[in-house]
């Protein structure tokens, strides 16, 4: 494919790519609708609590642990070919998990899609960065970071829809025609494109990061579990993954063919949007955890109605997302980055608003100044990260960006989570102590928990309901009050290190150089 051919079709490129991405993030969220279906004995698997929480955690594990793998393996070996395997596998993968028999049987399956969604994942970032030339590619980022914030928000409707009228696996089926379509497209439509000169091998480096981001995110998920973060099983996976990944980056740093260069981190176009990122996805992912508790558990809303109070998030991802590049190009990456840190800072202190009986209005006002925040943060950040690079090290760059975002998602998930169910516990401790022996565990263990036991005890547990609730808002409150504090220190840092107006669009650099990128798009 020519260097002309590609600029012409550049925007079909961007909606194949936008689509197949989306696949891979709505998974998630429409299985978080399916949870309750998939332990149900009769209408699912009569998966357990801990069954279920490896169904989600197997996927976080290995998607996290070869996100920044599958990155330099584009580079190398041709994003498209990358990332037409990775849909297979993940298509393959969700047909297994909608025909899945057992828990143990989705579990693994599972594990398989996360293999496919971290082949898929960065591959879309770096061609992006390839086919769009610099003065358009922070526009074609905006559109593809806002895919990623609508299949956030439309996951949990798509998943109630789908439950309302068809069985659990449904939510895992769904994925298989769009993985189709997404192949077809992908052959006739995207380039291929790797790095020409790749330089030697490091597996060293690769397998340092595998084991490293793998023990990292397992010691997140377990201490998320446990709600302790001293035990050996939490601490020694925690100190064991930095060890590994602070010895990946001491062998980056002195290779003569490094996987990837991590002397760029002192640009602070990479770090500081790397830091802005992370920080914000720590503090928002936590919130919408426990946000789906408060609207279906105290709310009493349906899965659908809960997924269709998040469709001001998606509406402001829409509306925003796109339009930032213009916004960044006025005012400049610092000012844009740091007011939507700001706001998504301002959101997460309007939870302290909501309570048992607050208008419904109030959350999606709330959901709303969120998902504004988060698209005037994600496509300035990520384009400052994928301009610190060079063209041909775009897989590398987007790796980085992923992974710094899921690692991110699972430590505000299992911090912030661990902040809920502790303040929870401590709040209806009397209840729980007068509670049958039997039954004190469930009640303790979460908000669901504390209903299905006094739907269990019948009048003699009409008095639970109330003071869980009020527990869990106390909870829901102490942790998005510390998440708006997360926010605001990703603001402080965007502010203080992320490059102004003046610094925004640098020069390119020789591999950027257009005649210098037509080289590098390459092949069909």
């Amino acid at each position: 494919m020519d260097p002309q051919t590609v600029q012409r079709r550049r925007w079909y490129v961007l909606g194949v790519l936008t689509f197949s991405l989306l696949v891979v993030v709505l998974d998630n969220t429409i299985l978080n609708v399916a949870l309750k279906t998939i332990a149900d004995p009769d209408k699912g698997l009569g998966a357990t609590q801990s069954e279920l929480a490896w169904s989600i955690n197997s996927y976080t594990l290995v998607f996290a642990g070869l996100l920044f793998t599958f990155g330099v393996l584009g580079d190398r070996l041709g994003r498209k070919r990358v990332l037409l395997g990775g849909m297979a596998v993940f298509g393959v993968a969700s047909l297994a998990s909608a025909y899945a028999q057992s828990p143990d049987q989705l579990i693994w399956a599972r594990a398989l899609m996360g293999l496919g969604g971290a082949a898929i994942m960065p591959q879309t970032l770096s061609i992006i960065t390839n086919v769009f030339e610099p003065h358009e590619r922070a526009r074609a980022i905006g559109i593809w970071t806002g895919a990623v914030g609508l299949a956030v928000a439309i996951g949990p409707v798509t998943g109630g829809l789908l439950l309302q009228h068809f069985w659990w696996g449904s939510v895992f089926l769904i994925n298989v025609p769009v993985v189709v379509v997404g192949l077809v497209a992908m052959v006739f439509l995207v380039p291929d494109s790797r790095n020409t000169a790749p330089g030697g091998l490091d597996p060293l480096g690769v397998l340092l990061s595998v084991v490293g981001l793998v023990a990292l995110s397992y010691g997140i998920i377990q201490g998320g579990e446990r709600g302790s973060w001293l035990e050996a099983g939490v601490l020694g996976p925690l100190l064991g993954g930095a060890a590994v990944l602070a010895a990946f980056a001491w062998h980056e740093a002195r290779s003569e063919h490094p996987a990837f260069d991590v002397r760029l981190f002192r640009d602070p176009r990479m770090s500081a949007a790397v830091a802005a990122i992370a920080l914000c996805f720590f503090a928002a992912a936590g919130v919408f955890f426990f946000a789906n508790f408060y609207m279906q558990s105290v709310r009493g809303l349906s899965p659908l109605q809960a997924g269709a109070m998040v469709l001001p998030f998606a509406a402001a991802q829409l509306m925003f997302s796109p339009r930032s590049a213009a916004i960044v190009r006025r005012f400049g990456a610092k000012a844009v980055s740091t007011t939507g840190l700001l706001l998504v800072s301002a959101a997460l202190l309007g939870y302290q608003l909501i309570g048992a009986d607050t208008p419904l209005w109030v959350l999606g006002v709330i959901f709303f100044v969120q998902g504004t925040g988060m698209a005037n943060v994600m496509p300035p950040a990520t384009e400052s990260i994928m301009s610190a690079l060079p063209r041909e090290k775009a897989g590398s760059g987007s790796a980085v960006n992923n992974t710094a975002r899921q690692v991110a998602v699972a430590l505000g998930v299992a911090v912030l989570g661990s902040v809920v169910a502790s303040v929870y516990r401590d709040g209806i401790r009397e209840e729980l102590a007068a509670l049958p022996a039997g039954v004190r565990g469930m009640a303790g263990e979460s908000i669901e928990g504390a209903h299905a036991v006094a739907a269990r005890l019948g009048e003699a547990g009409r008095g639970l309901v109330e003071p869980a609730n009020a527990a869990f808002l106390d909870g829901m409150h102490t942790a998005a009050a510390a998440a708006a504090a997360i926010a605001f220190l990703g603001a402080m840092v965007a502010l203080r290190w992320m490059p102004g107006r003046a610094a925004a669009d640098p020069p390119p650099a020789p591999a950027e150089r257009p005649e210098a990128a037509s080289r590098e798009v390459a092949e069909v």
